[in-house]
């Protein structure tokens, strides 16, 4: 029997349990029932919190981006200077990517890409990220080129990441965000007008 939990704990709950499910099986392999039982609630408890399937991974994308985004706004916003905020914000990344493997799997190396509204959910997580960090490229150059750096910077992240992950890899967090970090402010450091 279920121990009853106030429903935002039990909302959350909901969510850590069908985070890991979905990390394992994907969207499609996992059911909703797999989700319950793991959770130790009946169906009809999951279904109401969450109305479908969709909509409980939906909400998990939009949660695990919301919570990488939050980690690495704080990282860059206690970093002194430019060069410190770039290493902070992978630092926050890639840490993020150790810590909660399953979740970066999720937004970043589950399949979700293959669904549009689920690659719309991860564009999103992507963009939000981007426009945080494109105001502070201190260069010479206008917004869009400020955004077009933001994102590559964004990319070298993931692609590091999913790598990472994929491979298995037992990497130290700070060293991988010290080299990525080095990498992105030599050529931060070139940038210049067209």
């Amino acid at each position: 029997m279920a121990v009853r939990l106030p429903a935002a704990r039990r909302r959350r709950q909901l969510l850590d349990v069908a985070l890991e499910r979905f990390a394992a099986n994907g969207f499609h392999r996992t059911s909703m029932e797999e989700i319950a039982d793991a959770a130790g609630v009946t169906k009809p408890v999951l279904y109401q919190h969450f109305g479908s399937k969709r909509e409980l991974y939906l909400e998990l994308l939009d949660d695990v981006g919301r919570r990488l985004m939050e980690l690495i706004a704080g990282a860059v916003a206690g970093a002194a200077g430019p060069r410190a905020q770039v290493e902070a914000g992978f630092a926050a990344y890639f840490q993020f990517v150790a810590d909660h493997q399953s979740a970066f799997n999720l937004l970043f190396g589950s399949g979700a890409r293959r669904d549009e509204e689920f690659a719309d959910a991860v564009r999103k997580v992507e963009n939000t990220i981007a426009e945080s960090i494109a105001p502070l490229i201190e260069a010479e150059i206008d917004a869009d080129h400020r955004r077009i750096l933001a994102h590559g910077l964004v990319g070298l992240a993931e692609g590091t990441g999913r790598h990472w992950v994929a491979n298995g890899l037992d990497l130290d967090p700070t060293k991988v965000a010290r080299r990525i970090a080095e990498l992105a402010w030599g050529g931060l450091r070139s940038v210049h007008r067209d």
